[in-house]
């Protein structure tokens, strides 16, 4: 996943402006309380970071993939979570 599909699912599965306020305020206690921008601007991998706020919402596996795109959940190992 690249940082542009984030975004895109990201106003897809909770709306344009929840979801911006999500990515902002919502502290993402698996990667050490930091926001989503936060761990993306540190370059946490988009996947990881869209799993661990889906997993926060509680947001539905068949949900937190848009209505175009199927993947199965990522697990969030510690050492795969930066980009390349």
């Amino acid at each position: 996943m690249h940082e542009r599909e984030f975004w895109i699912l990201l106003e897809e599965v909770f709306g344009r402006a929840y979801g911006k306020s999500l990515a902002q305020d919502e502290h993402l206690t698996k990667l050490d309380n930091v926001t989503a921008s936060e761990a993306l601007a540190a370059g946490i991998r988009p996947r990881v970071v869209w799993n661990v706020l889906c997993d926060q919402m509680d947001v539905p596996d068949p949900k937190r993939w848009g209505s175009q795109t199927v993947a199965p959940p990522m697990p969030v190992p510690e050492q795969d979570l930066y980009s390349d």
